[in-house]
This record gives C-alpha cells, structure tokens and sequence, in this order.
C-alpha cells in the first residue's frame, strides 16, 4: 500500500490594484490590491520513493530527474520552482511528483505562483509540517522572485493561500490580507454578470513587468498607479455593498490606468476585444495579470452576459466557465491501496 500527498491551489482574477504590487513600488509606496479565486486549479502530487531522487513530471512542462545526494540543486531555468522548494525543505528522500495546472503559463491567472504554492503545500503535508497561510504565502514570495529571479508582485501567492475575496496590502514590513465578506446573492449575481474568455495568445509577464518597473523609476506611471491603488479599496466596497454595477464602472477606470503603466500592457487584439464587449453590454473588464495576452475578465449589465459572450467568440476569444473559489490551497493524503 502507497501512500502520496495531493494538494490543489485555486487560481486568481485580479480585480484592482494590480502592478502595485510589485516592487519597488509595493516597498516605497505601498502597494493595495483586490482580487478573487476561481476553481481553476493547480495540482501537484507526491509520492515518496525507495531511492534518493526526485522525478518531477508536469504536463506543462515535461519531465525531469535529478539526484538528491550532491547538495542544493542549481536553479537554471529547469524546474527551478521545484527545486527552490526541495533546496529550501533540504529534502534527502526521494519522490516522484507530478503537476498539472488548469490554466496555460503565461495567461495571467496567476499561474506560476500559484504551482508553488501548491508544491509547498503537498511537501508540508508530505513533512508533517504545521506552516500558517502566510508562512506558506511569504515562502513562495520568496522563492519564486528573490531566490529564482522570477519578476512579478506579490498578490499571486497571497490569493491562492488565502483564496477568495480579498483586499490585500503590500508594505515593506508585510502584507495585510483582509478577506471581503461578500454576500451569497452578490457572489450569485456577480458569477451571472462575469465573463471570463482566453485571447489565445500567452505572454512573457517578466518583459511587460520589467517595462512598468522602469516607468516608474523615471515616474511616468505613478499617479496611474497610485490612481489603481484607490479603485481597488473602491471596488472592494462596491462588491462588499453588493453594487455590482459601480464595480464593473471601477474595473473599466481601472483598465483604463492599467493602459497606462506600460505601452506593453495592450495591443491591437486586446483593444478589439475590450470595444467589442463594451459595445455589446460589457459595464468594464481589464486584462487579469501582467497584460499582453492571457485572460480578460469582463462584468456585463443585468442581462447582457449572453450576448457579450457570443460577440467575443466572434473575435476568437474562447469563453471560460468558471465559478468564484471561496477557499485557498488544500492538502491530503491519501493510500492508495
């Protein structure tokens, strides 16, 4: 009889705020964010094994081995999430582990944080170890963007611990998540008025991220940042009052800001998609993630959701069922006799 270890992490929309997570502004100025989960998921499996070597295979990302006796594993490029978490847990016995993600990388769901947080949790539970939401949420932080290298803002890692709908604040000392009691019949209306479509186009965030870092160094996006820091607190209000249509008002100021932190953040595609679904019904809708490409996220007027979601396929958007995740990551183990 095999025992394994199974844990699945939710992905996220961001709603508000988005890009003022990111360092140096989160530090200097800090950073608010408003954002939710969905069941889409990050899974990541283990199986411990009789020899002293992991075998990590992703659907993502194909498959790789590698001893566990010579020391920390070089972090270079391949599988580095996997190995930032071994190196980190110093992890002598061997295992196999397989992961599969419900969104492609690079379509700004959140994708890679939220695929570390998930191995973070199948290994704790694998370790026996008691570790709270924001142990979990900082070690990804952490491994992901100081010890890998990976460019990116905080708010990815925080919403697939927590999960759910939160506002969340980024300072240089810590990050405050505050969860959004939202009513049932405004999750209920919300979740009718949402549409949630793939362009059909990935992105590299790191080159879009990179590119509103040094915006800010030279000050051309601040106050478009501190502008997004508002709406999120705005918008975090409006859904928590149950006013569904000032949020879709706010998520259509805040896209407009969003444009403005890097001329990378929309192109020719995506402006098309935005007009269409404005034009046919959409209240607002932005971009979830970094921009370039990935999902967009519209909320449409009371009855206007079918017709939104037909005129975006016309355009080549494929429309994505989902539902609002009210939990964060989970872990279990399971025999698998």
């Amino acid at each position: 009889m095999s025992e394994y270890f199974r844990s699945r992490a939710p992905l996220r929309l961001g709603l508000a705020g988005g890009g003022t997570d990111v360092e140096p502004y989160a530090s200097q100025k800090g950073g608010t964010v408003f954002n939710a989960t969905i069941n889409k998921y990050a899974y990541c499996t283990i199986t411990p094994i009789n020899e002293s070597k992991m075998s990590v295979t992703s659907v993502d990302y194909g498959k790789f081995e590698a001893s566990l006796d010579g020391g920390p594993l070089p972090l270079d490029g391949n599988m580095d999430l996997i190995k930032a978490v071994t190196n980190h847990f110093g992890i002598k016995d061997g295992f196999r582990m397989f992961l599969q993600s419900e969104a492609p990388p690079g379509s700004g769901l959140g994708g890679s944080s939220t695929v570390i947080v998930a191995v973070i949790s199948a290994v704790a539970e694998w370790l026996d170890l008691n570790m709270t939401n924001h142990e979990v949420a900082n070690l990804a932080y952490v491994l992901e963007r100081e010890d890998i290298g990976l460019k990116g803002g905080k708010q990815d890692q925080y919403a697939a611990v927590f999960g759910g709908f939160n506002l969340m604040r980024f300072r240089s000392d810590g990050v405050d998540v505050n969860c959004i009691r939202v009513k049932d019949d405004t999750v209920n209306e919300l979740q009718y008025r949402s549409v949630l479509c793939y362009t059909g186009t990935t992105r590299e965030s790191a080159d879009i991220i990179d590119s509103q870092m040094k915006s800010f160094k030279r000050g051309t996006n601040e106050e478009a940042l501190d502008h997004t820091k508002r709406i999120a607190v705005d918008m975090a209000k409006a859904i928590e009052k149950g006013n569904i249509q000032i949020a879709g008002e706010m998520l259509d100021e805040g896209w407009r800001n969003k444009k403005k932190f890097s001329d990378k953040i929309s192109n020719p595609q995506i402006d098309k998609l935005y007009d269409t679904a404005k034009e046919f019904g959409a209240i607002g809708g932005k971009v979830s993630g970094a921009g370039g490409g990935g999902f967009m996220y519209f909320i449409c007027d009371y009855d206007k959701k079918y017709t939104v979601s037909k005129e975006l396929a016309k355009c080549g958007a494929r429309i994505t069922d989902f539902m609002f995740e009210p939990k964060g990551v989970r872990s279990w183990r399971h025999n698998n006799g």
